[in-house]
């Protein structure tokens, strides 16, 4: 490809991740995938759970809009909770027990607290939780 431009040099922002959300957590597209899901599971079915920084900032947006899908408590709610989410059980305790939770707050339904280093890595460990 030819690129001709002031500079001489050719980027056709193949390097550039203007406006990219989300972390890569250093996994393809289908691991990074599954890992969050699998994430999103277990704060809701246990609420309060140990992993990285990072990996805890990555999930933490999919469980609020998973949350807010929760609060409607529909046919479709539920059929989107369930296409999503590869556990059932999480989908149901979303909508009947979690949506009932959170019907009077908007967002803000998880909360992190870092809580030092892990002892083999020195990763940045943190604590995700629903309020």
């Amino acid at each position: 490809m030819t690129c001709l431009n002031i500079f001489g040099t050719c980027n056709d922002g193949a390097n550039m991740r203007h406006r990219k959300k989300g972390k890569k957590l250093n996994l393809s597209k289908s691991k990074r995938e599954a890992l969050l899901k699998n994430l999103a599971v277990s704060v809701i079915l246990y609420e309060k759970i140990k992993t990285t920084e990072a990996k805890a900032k990555a999930v933490r947006p999919i469980v609020e809009k998973l949350i807010t899908i929760g609060k409607k408590g529909d046919l479709a709610a539920m059929r989107q909770l369930v296409a999503y989410l590869p556990d059932k059980n999480a989908a149901r305790k979303t909508i009947e027990d979690l949506g009932k939770k959170y019907k009077d707050r908007h967002g803000g339904y998880v909360r992190i607290y870092k809580i030092g280093f892990r002892t083999g890595d020195k990763a940045k460990v943190a604590y995700i939780e629903l309020v």
